[in-house]
């Protein structure tokens, strides 16, 4: 397990990984990063801007970029895009920098909580069930390799899953960034 001071979230999309990173880093005093919001700031463009004026590749490199940045500090909990894991260099660069927790959800969970959304660039089709799953197809191994603690977010409240995931950080977490006693 990674003794590093970071966190980083991942997960799919509507797992909750930036509601409850907001939580979890005011409860830990850790300085919480959006990852898309650093990525829309670095390249002063929308997500969706980005999307449509570089593709997904281009976006993904800004991507990249955002994700060093943000680690390149101690003390932070980075909630990522749920692609982020794409890449094997941010996937190295995470088990390298942070303590990575898996957020899960299911698609049916994601189809209920993203109905209204129309911000996610990857989701602006007509088949939204279908692309969740094969996202789900391509990416939950990915999630599953990298994280260290993993929570199934389908049945809680985002207060529930806060509760769960700092009592689950205090336990593990936690333990492993406490230095040894003399």
């Amino acid at each position: 397990m990674n003794p590093s001071s970071n966190l980083v979230f991942i997960g799919p999309t509507g797992a909750g990984k930036t509601s409850l990173g907001r939580r979890v880093a005011e409860r830990f005093g850790l300085r919480f990063i959006d990852l898309d919001v650093l990525i829309s700031e670095l390249a002063g463009s929308s997500i969706a801007e980005l999307f449509e004026h570089l593709g997904e590749a281009g976006f993904r490199e800004h991507e990249s970029r955002a994700l060093a940045q943000a680690l390149a500090d101690d003390g932070v909990l980075v909630a990522t895009g749920a692609g982020a894991v794409l890449a094997e260099s941010n996937r190295e660069l995470m088990t390298r920098r942070a303590f990575v927790v898996h957020l899960h959800v299911s698609v049916q969970a994601q189809i209920e909580r993203l109905a209204r959304d129309r911000s996610r660039p990857l989701l602006q089709r007509t088949d939204r069930d279908q692309v969740l799953a094969s996202m789900a197809a391509q990416r939950d191994p990915l999630y599953r390799q990298l994280g260290q603690l993993c929570l199934d977010t389908d049945r809680f409240i985002p207060a529930e899953a806060t509760a769960q995931l700092v009592l689950q950080l205090a336990a593990q977490w936690q333990q492993l960034t406490r230095p040894s006693p003399a």
